[in-house]
């Protein structure tokens, strides 16, 4: 017979490759033009991630077509953007914005702790304020207090966390591991999971840090003694001042997951207390109050409710302790 037979349909293993290899295209070129877009400058950012999608487009209909190839082609790319997104590289050289142009750093003199870039800015209003950054002093041996602020502004599970020392002489120091952006720059959480931003310790007094957030920002920030021993407040404070030193040498990016400012208090307080647990709300920030209570790290004489209640900042409140 000379009539030609129709050529052999896709075999089910065959449609299946071809649906594996849709999806890993789809997903490695959504990352890179995700990753591009945060990246590349104003300028490029939106070429550079209609670049991919078309890349990605491109590998797509190469792959339906023949699988082989088109595998080839999704490894030759996915080595490409491993290398380019390895050769992305943190610094502490930038033109940052003037609320994070400095970390803290600080050295142990004796009993007495020297802090150097603390910041006590003036704030005028949520944007504007007179900068000053500070040298102080600060005797060990006189701490007495350890406070975590929680703030939350607006999705009620997540919430940015300080933790402030306060000493027998009245001085009172707040620390904060924030995103450090550029000059212009805005925060954004997808931004954080692609090397947007890099990490900071400030150290910053109460009148700034926490008044920027209740009286500026209209952010609801809540205060919450935290029950520790002389020797853990004094350990926990030389893991901040070891951590920020460690900044300030070797710079880190910000992860919104991994490494964010809840995440670097349990990772410090872990070297406190080795023994606390790994819990979801380390993650969910908002409901980390639930999980100190739990644990007897709060007050815990009272409802939970009543002293989420009572921790509740004003306005102009008293912030010293």
């Amino acid at each position: 017979m000379s009539a030609s037979a129709d050529p052999p349909k896709p075999r089910g293993r065959s449609t299946a490759c071809r649906a594996a290899l849709l999806l890993a295209t789809a997903c490695l070129f959504l990352w890179l033009g995700t990753a591009l877009w945060f990246q590349l400058s104003a300028t490029w950012n939106t070429a550079g991630s209609a670049a991919a999608a078309l890349a990605g487009l491109t590998v797509a209909v190469l792959g339906w077509r023949r699988p082989r190839r088109g595998w080839l082609a999704l490894v030759l790319v996915a080595a490409g953007a491993s290398l380019w997104w390895m050769s992305i590289k943190p610094s502490n050289e930038r033109d940052w914005a003037a609320d994070v142009a400095h970390g803290v750093t600080g050295e142990v003199v004796g009993s007495d702790v020297i802090l150097h870039n603390v910041r006590h800015f003036a704030w005028t209003s949520e944007a504007s304020a007179i900068p000053r950054w500070e040298t102080r002093r600060y005797r060990l041996d006189e701490l007495r207090s350890v406070d975590l602020f929680s703030s939350v502004w607006g999705n009620p599970a997540i919430a940015h966390t300080l933790i402030g020392f306060g000493f027998a002489d009245g001085a009172y120091v707040v620390f904060s591991a924030e995103i450090r952006r550029e000059r212009g720059e805005m925060f954004s959480e997808i931004g954080g999971f692609f090397k947007e931003f890099e990490l900071v310790m400030i150290a910053a007094d109460a009148d700034d840090i926490i008044r920027l957030r209740t009286d500026f920002r209209g952010e609801q920030v809540s205060r919450f003694a935290l029950k520790l021993t002389p020797e853990q407040a004094r350990a926990l404070f030389l893991s901040y001042l070891a951590r920020a030193n460690e900044l300030a040498a070797q710079p880190e990016f910000y992860q919104t997951v991994t490494t964010n400012c809840t995440t670097v208090i349990f990772q410090l307080a872990r070297l406190v207390e080795p023994g606390i647990p790994l819990d979801w709300r380390i993650l969910l920030s908002g409901y980390l109050p639930g999980y100190l209570y739990e644990h007897a790290i709060i007050a815990t004489d009272r409802p939970l409710e009543e002293i989420k209640r009572q921790a509740i900042l004003a306005p102009g409140a008293t912030l010293a302790r």
